[in-house]
């Protein structure tokens, strides 16, 4: 179990700009566990810690670039799926009140 330490944001910038810098000798360095410090590369990984501007790699840059051109290609997919069901949507609701329209009709000579 974990000693509970609490650590401010401030040092746990420091300590991924650090970890990125020099890898897991960071924790060594700084005296904390290199799960604490795996936990933080995560969450800045993520955004859940923000590590200011400029502090990506390039490399990491690079994937959110490509996460963000593979997201915007995904919602254009969706948008033009969505856009082909709201076109088949009215198109039934149209078929389906002709037909309901002419079976009213036949009712009527039928009675």
């Amino acid at each position: 179990m974990g000693t509970g330490k609490q650590y401010d944001e401030e040092f746990k910038k420091q300590a991924i700009k650090l970890a990125k810098e020099i890898g897991t000798k960071a924790a060594d360095e700084l005296c904390i566990p290199k799960g604490t410090l795996g936990t933080w590369l995560q969450k800045a990984r993520i955004g859940e810690i923000d590590t200011g501007a400029g502090s990506r790699t390039p490399g990491e840059s690079l994937t959110i670039a490509q996460q963000l051109q593979a997201a915007n290609k995904r919602i254009k997919e969706l948008e033009k799926k969505n856009r082909e069901l709201e076109e088949l949507n009215e198109f039934l609701e149209e078929t389906s009140a002709f037909f309901a329209s002419n079976r009213r009709k036949s009712g009527k000579n039928n009675g």
